[in-house]
């Protein structure tokens, strides 16, 4: 049987039987129009469970939620009333004709959503997402030519063309991609949260991207347990941003975090978002035999099930047999499966998706017409409009090495970089490599060029050399800090621009001062860092143990409060991390206190002592990371950071006995006012040089002692020095010995 001729001749049968349908819909427009009026609107917030029947074999997230969602939004009495008006305009405009040699343009922005995580995908990732939509969509994919012999010669041409928006719409100029940071990338139980923080704090416009003039795509670390999902058109959300598609970052494209075997996931959300069910029916229950009495609204797609893997030899339902004339095999291969081998869409379905496209009540019809393309830039000549640039990271070590990354838009062929305090001070290559070898805190500039615009980016202080290491043992008590949010050896990460790590200036354990993170008032779902500047630890051989011991104060709001403290180490000065410490809920503390907490002695502090650092981690630039992930909770405090040979100490460990001569040295008091005392025992005569220099290495005192063999003890007159953190060096004839303490 020749198929495309039975098809037509079905087609004419359909006609009919949709004329009776919508002269019966007048009966029903009544009756709907009274139900509504009767019903109230509901809104039902389910907990997402894995359902492993509406995954593909061996994943661990379902394919798909489409119609989850829409079964969601029926309980929406608005809804139900709007999805019958949607019906009869679509039976409607099923008996027009549909326009043929048109190719619908349809202008895409992607949202990413992100954590500074592995979702914060690259532009090059999602342009290879959109090229793998036009490719579907235009039959341009090679692997139609291969679809079982059933049904060659059936793969259709959509003639639908995906095109990047280039103007926001505040009519603002960019690249068709937006990027915005929070925590609620890894939160997807409610989509609508994951909008609301796109318009409130993505990079080009903040504000809301109407679905009838864009497709809009939110690319997010969880979508609430599905790689993908959308609504099917309406105008119950016409002009609404919520009115697109969410995916997973690791299904889009076939590069990156993706792969070829989930980078035809938008090709399937795309298609419900331009009406189609999946083949097998309107739910998300592939394989469920039922399904065979249900149906996809499109003829020349066989009855079917559904399956989750490629099972080419299907043959699941009979309920066709009749229309096709023979036992036709279900079409594994169509794109709105769940198969790994999906590669077409029929005529039908062409047919269905054009006349979605011209829909005036859902705004489909809007999003594709000329005077929106030009609205919104797509498929305008490209021109230079701005100039912007982006690095592999912004804090380094001395001597560390930056890629430079031209993230110009939306046309470029020339470029002008200028590097302060780099290596090379200039250049003019795309993407250029430099090194920086001198601490201290650089600017980076760019001009780039079409060949008759041109714009520059100036990035102020963009670029931290961390001063040189540290030596061991390293102390940090906060305790010379005169500026309460100017942590100058720390670097303070504050995703969501709220409060963030400062200076406490009224209490600590071991002085008066530690950091404090107020978290007490802040709304949930916070992460905020404070981040250590290098520490030599190349001195401590593969053999040798390091301890990292801190102190820390907190208590939470609620009982019910469950916030993590979470520590991580590099080797790198933090071009990898890894975490090695985690307290989180009643472990990190069981009490709860419902004003504000800030600790009154001792006993309201804890010590941790961490022996986890190995011998990985013996680098010159190691460094630790201290991570607060606060949901609303009460205030956290963190003190006495030391980091040292050998086992756990419940002592501060402030000096190495670097002197072989000496032996059982001691400094206290400490803290101390106005006298030092040091002792220590000599193996023999010898003289040393005691000399105490200030945070910045500057020598404030310097005395030549002559020691006996045996015991013996150095006072020294302080009460002259300022407040704040000091060393104090033992030079002898055997080497150095350095012992850190704080002047109140």
């Amino acid at each position: 049987m020749n198929i495309n001729k039975h098809v037509a001749f079905e087609q004419g049968k359909l006609n009919c039987i949709l004329a009776k349908k919508t002269r019966n819909m007048k009966s029903f427009y009544t009756l709907f129009a009274v139900f509504y009026l009767l019903s109230f609107s509901a809104q039902v917030k389910t907990k997402n469970t894995f359902d492993p029947n509406n995954a593909r074999e061996g994943e661990s997230v379902e394919y798909c939620h489409q119609h989850k969602k829409m079964a969601s939004l029926m309980l929406d009495a608005a809804y139900q009333y709007q999805h019958m008006i949607d019906s009869l305009e679509e039976i409607q405009l099923s008996k027009k004709p549909i326009q043929k040699a048109t190719v619908y343009k349809i202008p895409v922005v992607f949202h990413v959503l992100h954590n500074n995580g592995v979702e914060n995908i690259s532009d090059e990732q999602i342009l290879n997402a959109l090229d793998i939509l036009n490719r579907d969509y235009r039959l341009l994919n090679q692997d139609a030519n291969n679809v079982h012999a059933e049904f060659q010669g059936m793969p259709a041409d959509i003639e639908i063309e995906f095109l990047l928006a280039t103007k926001a719409p505040n009519g603002q100029c960019f690249k068709g991609i937006t990027r915005t940071l929070s925590t609620l990338s890894y939160d997807g139980s409610d989509g609508g949260n994951q909008v609301d923080a796109i318009v409130a704090g993505n990079d080009v416009y903040n504000g809301n991207w109407p679905g009838n003039k864009y497709l809009n795509i939110f690319i997010c670390g969880d979508i609430g347990g599905a790689a993908g999902y959308t609504s099917k058109p309406s105008g119950w959300s016409a002009t609404q941003m919520t009115n697109g598609i969410w995916v997973l970052h690791d299904y889009v494209g076939s590069i990156g975090t993706s792969s070829v075997g989930t980078s035809r996931t938008l090709t399937h959300e795309v298609g419900h978002w331009l009406n189609l069910d999946h083949t097998w029916g309107p739910n998300n229950n592939p394989g469920n035999a039922t399904s065979c009495s249900t149906d996809d609204n499109v003829q020349d797609t066989p009855n079917c099930i559904g399956v989750q893997a490629c099972l080419m030899n299907s043959n699941t339902c009979s309920s066709d047999n009749a229309y096709w004339g023979f036992n036709i095999r279900d079409n594994v291969e169509n794109y709105m499966d769940y198969s790994y081998c999906s590669k077409m869409f029929t005529q039908g379905q062409k047919t269905r998706m054009r006349t979605a496209l011209q829909s005036n009540n859902t705004g489909r019809a809007n999003v594709v017409s000329q005077a929106n393309l030009s609205a919104v830039g797509a498929g305008a000549v490209p021109y230079l409009c701005k100039a912007d640039f982006s690095s592999t990271r912004t804090t380094i070590c001395a001597g560390d090495t930056l890629q430079f990354t031209d993230e110009s838009y939306n046309l470029v062929n020339g470029w002008n970089w200028a590097f302060t305090g780099g290596t090379p001070a200039t250049s003019t290559v795309q993407d250029p490599i430099v090194t920086y070898n001198t601490p201290g805190v650089y600017n980076v500039s760019l001009t780039a060029t079409d060949g008759a615009t041109s714009d520059s980016e100036v990035k102020n202080n963009f670029i931290r050399v961390l001063p040189a290491p540290a030596n061991l043992p390293f102390w940090e008590g906060f305790e010379t800090y005169a500026s309460l949010n100017n942590l100058v050896n720390w670097e303070v990460i504050n995703q969501e621009n709220n409060n963030a790590f400062t200076i406490e200036n009224t209490t600590g354990y071991s002085g008066n001062q530690c950091a404090k993170l107020v978290n007490f008032g802040q709304a949930a779902s916070n992460v905020d860092e404070l981040i250590s500047s290098p520490i030599d630890l190349s001195v401590v051989p593969a053999n040798g143990t390091v301890t990292l011991s801190f102190r820390y104060s907190y208590r939470k709001k609620l009982a019910a409060d469950y916030e993590y403290l979470k520590v991580f180490i590099t080797g790198n000065c933090g071009e990898n991390w890894v975490q090695r410490k985690t307290l989180g809920g009643s472990q990190l503390s069981s009490v709860a206190v419902a004003s504000a907490w800030k600790p009154a002695t001792q006993a309201d502090w804890a010590t941790v002592h961490m022996t986890n650092i190995t011998s990985n981690y013996f680098e010159q630039n190691f460094r630790v990371k201290f991570r607060f992930e606060g949901e609303g909770g009460n205030n956290f405090y963190l003190d006495d950071i030391n980091l040292y040979n050998g086992s756990p100490s419940n002592t501060l460990v402030l000096g190495v006995k670097e002197d072989q001569n000496l032996s059982n040295i001691s400094l206290f008091p400490n803290p101390v006012q106005n006298e030092l005392s040091i002792t220590y025992t000599a193996n023999s005569a010898s003289e040393l040089t005691a000399t105490i220099v200030d945070m910045a290495g500057k020598q404030v005192q310097a005395h030549c002692i002559k020691s006996n063999s045996g015991q013996n003890i150095i006072m020294m007159d302080i009460k002259e020095l300022s407040a704040g953190k000091y060393t104090l060096l033992l030079f002898g004839s055997n080497g150095r010995t350095s012992l850190p303490f704080i002047k109140h």
